[in-house]
């Protein structure tokens, strides 16, 4: 399987997610690369999620058939032709960083698939991995951190 590599010219892997791109923030997503895709992948997936989360694993965004030539998805933008799905937000787009309490981790997870999926807008992080098995011809990982600053009370 190959190893694909995924990255943001606004942060560097383990390091902290700028504001902008939080619910502090814009509540945008970031700008991000892609490198090594290999030549057989039909199509990639993104899904971005935080396993630090209270309830267990809350996910900010899920993106699929994203074309297989992509190298980059730009600020506040999602690639022409792929399909977001459901996040833990009940919205089709990206959620931002907002963590309750404490640093939490958010985990960019690329991955290379050997064919297109048809599944539904509605589809959650569970169908689409459903939909990948034994699709994923290779796969990256990307992380950011964020905890959100302490309001001054008077």
């Amino acid at each position: 399987m190959n190893t694909l590599k995924i990255s943001s010219p606004a942060f560097q892997n383990n390091e902290p997610i700028p504001d902008k791109y939080t619910c502090d923030g814009m509540d945008i997503n970031p700008p991000l690369f892609f490198e090594n895709i290999p030549q057989k992948a039909g199509s990639l997936a993104l899904i971005v999620d935080d396993p630090d989360a209270p309830g267990g694993t809350w996910v900010h965004w899920v993106v699929w058939n994203i074309k297989p030539d992509t190298t980059e998805i730009r600020e506040n933008s999602v690639p022409e032709g792929a399909l977001q799905g459901m996040n833990d937000f009940k919205k089709h787009d990206f959620g931002g960083p907002c963590p309750p309490s404490g640093v939490h981790r958010y985990f960019f997870k690329l991955y290379a698939l050997d064919t297109t999926l048809s599944l539904p807008a509605d589809s959650e992080k569970s169908d689409l991995e459903k939909a990948m098995d034994g699709h994923i011809v290779g796969q990256g990982e990307f992380t950011g951190l964020y905890e959100r600053q302490k309001v001054a009370h008077k």
